[in-house]
């Protein structure tokens, strides 16, 4: 299993109450994002040692640990509560600061193919990089439909096409 750094709270963020005051003994739940359903976190990059749920912050509001590790491609929900349980935000949707590892495909140009099918449907258009022998690719030269990239105009033949995305 793959961790990385939380986007919330990473490492030794501070965290204060409505005031301004460093939030001792205030507490982070963490969920599965959208639920009430409890998801782990991590105090260091081997994952190998979980969080409490909820983290409780240290005299300085910040979490023991110093760092807040989120398994790899999961999404999550974080709730932040003083010691007494008032509730100060809610931030859900939330990744890991290198949330995905992008899928790298290689495919060879035959100067009259311009469909090449790719091993899992990208998120979105923008979430990829096609290079044809090393020079990028403008997004209007191509689309992206389910695991289908086309190209408006075939690659060369014996081109090297690289496609990069998440």
């Amino acid at each position: 299993m793959a961790v990385y750094l939380s986007s919330f709270g990473g490492a030794g963020a501070q965290f204060f109450d409505n005031n301004g005051v460093p939030l001792s003994g205030g507490l982070i739940y963490t969920y599965a994002a959208g639920t009430t359903t409890p998801q782990a976190t991590y105090t260091s990059n081997s994952g190998s040692i979980a969080q409490a749920n909820p983290i409780v912050l240290d005299a300085s509001g910040r979490v023991p640990s110093g760092e807040i590790w989120l398994t790899q491609l999961l999404l999550y929900k974080f709730v932040l509560q003083t010691s007494s349980g008032v509730t100060i935000g809610t931030y859900d949707n939330i990744s890991s600061i290198a949330g995905s590892i992008p899928t790298i495909l290689d495919f060879t140009g035959t100067g009259s193919q311009t469909a090449f099918t790719l091993s899992t449907s990208p998120t979105n258009l923008y979430s990829t990089n096609v290079f044809i022998n090393g020079v990028y690719q403008n997004k209007n030269t191509y689309s992206i439909s389910g695991t289908t990239l086309t190209f408006t105009q075939a690659p060369p033949y014996t081109s090297l096409i690289e496609v990069s995305y998440a």
